[in-house]
């Protein structure tokens, strides 16, 4: 079974920075897509929201728009790792961030942006952004 281990999160202030590492172990393939996907307080995992994946094949990647031009989502290859670098962080970024990972496309992703194309997920790390 692939598991998935987040760290980085903290308590930080509007226009802020932080970096989210996802770290991969177990049972895994190359051509997965890996995700991030954000769940805010008093929510459930029906309400979790992807905002950015990549492709472990090609090293492409989507965002959703309310993260683009803020979030980063990149990969180490090597150290099975990967990370989630967001700027700008804003108030309504507060979430439990969780890794994810997909045998599904990220055209299949971008598609149906949802949490139950994924079939592992990390225990999450929370995000908390201050004004």
């Amino acid at each position: 079974q692939v598991q998935l281990v987040e760290s980085g999160g903290g308590l930080v202030q509007t226009g802020d920075s932080l970096r989210l590492s996802c770290a991969l172990s177990g049972r895994t393939f190359s051509r997965t897509s890996v995700a991030w996907f954000r769940q805010s307080p008093g929510k459930d995992r029906e309400d979790r929201a992807l905002t950015a994946a990549i492709s472990r094949a090609t090293g492409e990647a989507y965002y959703v728009d309310s993260v683009k031009g803020r979030f980063t989502i990149s990969i180490d290859v090597a150290n099975y790792t990967v990370y989630l670098q967001m700027d700008s962080l804003k108030p309504e970024d507060t979430a439990v961030y969780y890794c994810a990972e997909s045998v599904a496309d990220l055209r299949a992703i971008a598609r149906a942006p949802t949490w139950k194309l994924f079939r592992s997920w990390g225990q999450g790390t929370q995000v908390t952004v201050s004004s």
